[in-house]
């Protein structure tokens, strides 16, 4: 039976989804086509049909994860409030789901341009939502400082979640780095928020 476009549309995007969570779970390496195709329920042979090669497949499963990123605790998101999320026992927990620059950045490095530049734009992405859509004015003095402000939070963020992701589950210290740096950026946050003018 032949597949119609709109089918395979949806294939491959299933394919790149199912990517997106094995690879946060395993690895780029730790995947082979083969298990990744089983997994999608496709044939093995089916892969080649879709994407060039794995790396394309991973370039293309880098920017849905770091989309889901941003669509769950990005867009319209206080950085307060995606600092409680982001540093929660609950995402620590959920590889597969979770964010895909704390559990594949690693990997990402080493890992050819298309690859380098899907996280790239990925984070810029996220950098934006966070920002509050302050891009109107992005040359003024504060958008520059929002955006120092941002990616400061992002880079402790992914650090506290990759050092606690690397004890054992049950270890303290996997929670110690969790709660420590998440007060920490709370309270610094706290501290740089400006208060509104009374009301007259």
């Amino acid at each position: 039976m032949r597949v119609t476009k709109a089918q395979a549309q949806a294939n491959r995007a299933h394919v790149v989804e199912t990517a997106s969570q094995l690879f946060r779970e395993r690895g780029y390496d730790g995947v082979g086509v083969a298990d990744l195709m089983a997994a999608a329920g496709f044939t093995h042979g089916g892969f080649y049909k879709q994407f060039g090669s794995k790396t394309d497949l991973i370039a293309e499963s880098a920017a849905c994860g770091i989309a889901q990123t941003i669509a769950l605790t990005g867009a319209g998101v206080e950085l307060a409030e995606f600092v409680r999320q982001y540093l929660s026992r609950e995402h620590r927990d959920s590889r597969g789901t979770g964010c895909t620059m704390a559990a594949l950045g690693g990997d990402a490095a080493r890992q050819p341009d298309s690859v380098r530049s899907a996280f790239a734009t990925g984070i810029e992405s996220l950098v934006a939502a966070l920002s509050r859509g302050d891009g109107d004015v992005a040359d003024s003095a504060d958008a520059r400082q929002t955006r120092a402000q941002v990616l400061d939070m992002i880079s402790h963020a992914v650090g506290a979640l990759v050092m606690s992701r690397a004890c054992p589950d049950d270890s303290p210290l996997a929670d110690e780095f969790l709660t420590v740096c998440r007060d920490a950026m709370l309270g610094t946050l706290a501290a740089t928020q400006v208060p509104e003018a009374p009301s007259r």
